[in-house]
């Protein structure tokens, strides 16, 4: 008899892991020799354990699968299949994957106690790739003519199952952001909120919107992970970033000059959340004074965000959206009580820049 596929699973999900491993290991010719959750201890698996295929989920702390799938077709190329709810057939990140080097893709079920009616056609698969040759290595410079090769699409270039909502606002924005937390559910995705407000007042106003919300609201701390059915509230006197670890969201509360005359500065909120997300987010600025978060607006906008600016017959002050919407940074103009069902609407994957 031929020697099994030796197969290392790659998954941040304990349950997706346990629920492979056990899975394939019913299927005659494959032998799973060890699970990782994420890309730094696959990495040293593979030296010790030197897997026929590896199956890399992409979206997972530390390190992106996509990332890691690119080091390791320049390093160490392993054979590869991408298990993940991101590669649904003829998508972007799909396409991204297989250009990687990934010798195929298979969409993970939405539900991950499921796993097991996508094993038998996973099994297929590693058996195929386990009969092609080792990819050979990928650098990052073309040999016949020195050129530096296009880097393939960032995560925040790629649509993901991780969306991120950023609001701005001012002088009115108290209120404004309670009639849109309150009537939120509990599955909308993570929110990053800045509010121009002084030092001593975010904790307690963050507390008093959780008493009235359905999703969990705090002032935000340097390295909280941006989750569904949470939002995150900059501290006064300190600027709220977004920042990626792996292929998840988290913010960064840094010191800093004033920016737009404000600390914290809606624009520094979303300039970050353009360049580490994309169009997986959506920006919205609410009434206030001056212009803060206008150009940010139109970044976010740029890079692909669905973006939305309170009308004016709404706003308490109309400063920040006219500003916004005069950039061309708003996709939509809508009224305050608007603004939750666009939230939805964009969670559910039914609003994307491509509607302007």
């Amino acid at each position: 008899m031929s020697e099994p596929v030796r197969v290392l699973i790659v998954d941040d999900s304990s349950v997706v892991r346990q629920a492979l491993k056990n899975n394939l290991n019913t299927i005659p010719g494959i032998e799973v020799v060890g699970v990782a959750p994420d890309p730094f201890v696959a990495r040293d698996m593979i030296m010790a354990k030197k897997p026929d295929v590896i199956t890399l989920d992409i979206e997972m702390p530390r390190m992106d699968g996509m990332t890691f799938l690119r080091k390791l077709m320049k390093f160490y190329p392993v054979r590869t299949i991408i298990v993940s709810s991101l590669t649904q057939k003829g998508c972007d990140t799909a396409l991204a994957c297989l250009e990687a080097g990934a010798m195929g893709v298979v969409a993970k079920p939405a539900v991950a106690y499921s796993v097991g009616d996508m094993a038998a056609e996973l099994g297929r698969m590693i058996k195929d790739a386990a009969h092609h040759p080792v990819p050979e290595k990928r650098p990052d410079l073309d040999a016949s003519s020195g050129k530096r090769l296009v880097a393939p699409p960032s995560l925040a270039s790629i649509e993901t199952t991780h969306k991120v909502i950023a609001i701005g606002t001012s002088t009115g924005g108290t209120e404004a952001l309670r009639t849109v937390l309150s009537v939120l559910p509990k599955q909308t995705p993570g929110i990053i909120m800045t509010q121009h407000m002084p030092e001593g007042f975010t904790a307690s106003f963050a507390a008093r919107l959780n008493e009235l919300c359905e999703i969990e609201v705090r002032e935000a701390k340097d390295g909280d992970s941006v989750l569904t059915g949470l939002a995150l509230l900059a501290p006064g006197n300190k600027h709220l970033h977004l920042a990626r670890d792996g292929a998840r969201y988290i913010v960064r509360v840094t010191d800093g000059p004033r920016v737009c005359r404000h600390k914290p500065s809606v624009e520094v909120l979303f300039e970050s959340t353009a360049e580490h997300a994309g169009r997986n987010a959506m920006g919205i600025i609410m009434t206030g004074m001056g212009n803060d978060g206008a150009q940010g607006l139109r970044t976010m906008r740029d890079a692909g965000a669905y973006t939305v600016a309170q009308d004016k017959d709404s706003c308490v002050v109309f400063g920040m959206p006219r500003e916004a919407i005069e950039k061309g940074g708003a996709i939509t103009v809508c009224p305050l009580t608007e603004i939750p069902n666009q939230i939805m609407n964009f969670a559910a994957g039914k609003l994307t820049a491509k509607a302007a």
